[in-house]
């Protein structure tokens, strides 16, 4: 890490690492901890330019690599965070979630979970938060030790980085069902 530190910092700048609050177990509002990947490029009226103008070859290698989240440890040591579990997404989307597609906070978020492991990125929203759901209802040690173990081949593949056409994913803007 202290090697991702010096590199994020000579590639980006300060500061080292992306803080952002989002939702944990139970919505609670937590901060989380990533290595940065983007510039603050700003366009004219000092608005933060797309997240594809802004993301970097050094930034895309760490997200393919799956680097950028190895400070996610500390949140997994402060109690916010497991390793295994519906990856935490933005405070804005919380008013968004279905009835059913909020059942995702009734776990602690992860580093890595079931729609990791089974397209990340690259399913659209509906089907992502289905199976963030399908891990809360059937959640076990098994499938944990599961999920870690395909995780490290995802993350060796390289698979479902980003949505086609996006330099991460769309924005959520609510269910479709």
């Amino acid at each position: 890490m202290v090697f991702l530190v010096l590199k994020v910092r000579r590639n980006l700048g300060a500061p080292v690492l992306f803080v952002q609050d989002r939702p944990g177990f139970r919505g609670r509002i937590f901060r989380i901890f990533k290595f940065r990947t983007m510039t603050d490029r700003r366009d004219k009226d000092g608005l933060p330019l797309s997240d594809a103008a802004r993301l970097t070859p050094f930034g895309q290698w760490l997200r393919a690599t799956s680097l950028d989240e190895l400070p996610e440890l500390f949140n997994v040591l402060r109690g916010d965070m497991s390793l295994v579990g519906p990856r935490p997404l933005l405070v804005e989307y919380l008013p968004l979630y279905s009835r059913e597609q909020a059942r995702r906070h009734e776990v602690r978020p992860g580093i890595t979970g079931w729609s990791q492991i089974n397209g990340r990125n690259a399913v659209d929203w509906d089907e992502r938060l289905a199976m963030d759901v399908w891990y809360v209802e059937n959640q076990s040690m098994w499938l944990d030790l599961r999920i870690l173990v395909k995780t490290v081949s995802k993350v060796v593949r390289r698979d479902g980085i980003s949505q086609d056409g996006q330099a991460t994913m769309e924005r959520f803007r609510g269910s479709n069902r």
